[in-house]
């Protein structure tokens, strides 16, 4: 028998895998990626009485694997938050799906374990930018609000590591960062005796924020915005974070921003308004390669002949959903 975890490698891909890992211990070989590749069942082939875990990745973009694997007679464990389509009726599949605009894959998780680690959820929620949600379950915890914010930066710093067009664009490649992580059964920890790996992160974030934050809007109004990073490993890494921050900054506009790839095409990261936490994930879905959840959602590869129809159909969405 085989072991198989797949993971997202963002923040609620490997807070969710080490809640599961403290609970239910195994070895098993570790399948992730950067947080743009989610299409990771192609990669394993099983044999009957396998078992795999899948966490935080899109069954719509996997069905075809994923029933390939259910076939072959493994046994699957599917969590997530993110589109799902049509849920394979087996006997060998036990599905976890909720996608509310409110809850993630860790939560979910942390659910489902009876809170046993729900300080790995709230980094993870955090890190999803489901502040109201992981502030919800710390308070269900004795943690104080320093330490609240440590999780909260943590989750942070953890999901900006995840975004790039590949491994060698990050900090730390999600399998080690997890294996870091993953003896901790509280993140806490983790930030004490890893000192230097979370410091890396942090500097790594705080250098991209301010590269960030020199990027002019291309449109602005009381409806959307849009901006355009250049073709740099930085703004590669900060898309998906710096995103968040413009949502929670203004939580009455969708915002947009698009990242210049080596193609001539288009990484788009989208956000809802915070206070209309719909729609990203259909209005990705429109386009070739688009994807994602309610609140946040983006587009893999948006070709450039394309970016005007992405644009305004980005206004045109969340005008009229004001």
């Amino acid at each position: 028998m085989a072991y198989y975890d797949v993971f997202n490698g963002d923040a609620d891909g490997i807070c969710a895998l080490i809640q599961l890992r403290h609970a239910q211990p195994r070895d098993s070989t570790i399948v992730t990626g950067v947080k743009r590749d989610i299409a990771l069942l192609k990669s394993i082939d099983v044999e009957s009485g396998d078992r795999v875990t899948v966490l935080d990745i899109s069954m719509d973009k996997n069905k075809v694997d994923l029933q390939r694997i259910l076939e072959a007679g493994a046994d699957v464990f599917y969590c997530d938050h993110h589109f799902a389509g049509d849920i394979p009726e087996a006997h060998n599949l036990q599905a976890l799906i909720n996608t509310a605009a409110d809850t993630c894959t860790s939560l979910l998780i942390n659910g489902h374990l009876k809170g046993a680690y729900a300080e790995w959820a709230v980094t993870a929620a955090f890190g999803d930018n489901l502040k109201a949600s992981a502030q919800s379950l710390a308070r269900q915890t004795s943690l104080s609000e320093e330490k609240v914010k440590k999780l909260e930066n943590l989750g942070t710093y953890i999901n900006y590591n995840g975004y790039g067009a590949s491994l060698d664009d990050l900090h730390f490649t999600p399998h080690d960062l997890y294996q870091l992580m993953r003896p901790f059964t509280n993140p806490l920890d983790f930030i004490d005796q890893e000192a230097e790996a979370f410091q890396k992160l942090e500097a790594g974030y705080l250098d991209d924020m301010t590269s960030a934050r020199s990027v002019e809007y291309d449109h602005a109004d009381k409806h959307s915005a849009v901006l355009t990073f250049p073709n740099e490993a930085w703004a590669r890494r900060v898309s998906g974070v710096f995103s968040n921050d413009l949502a929670n900054e203004h939580p009455d506009r969708a915002h947009a921003v698009l990242t210049v790839k080596s193609n001539g095409n288009y990484l788009v990261s989208v956000r809802a308004p915070l206070n209309n936490k719909t729609g990203a994930d259909e209005l990705c879905m429109q386009f070739p390669t688009g994807g994602g959840r309610k609140a946040a959602a983006g587009i893999n590869d948006l070709p450039a002949d394309l970016l005007g129809d992405f644009v305004s159909a980005l206004g045109q969405r969340y005008a009229n959903e004001s």
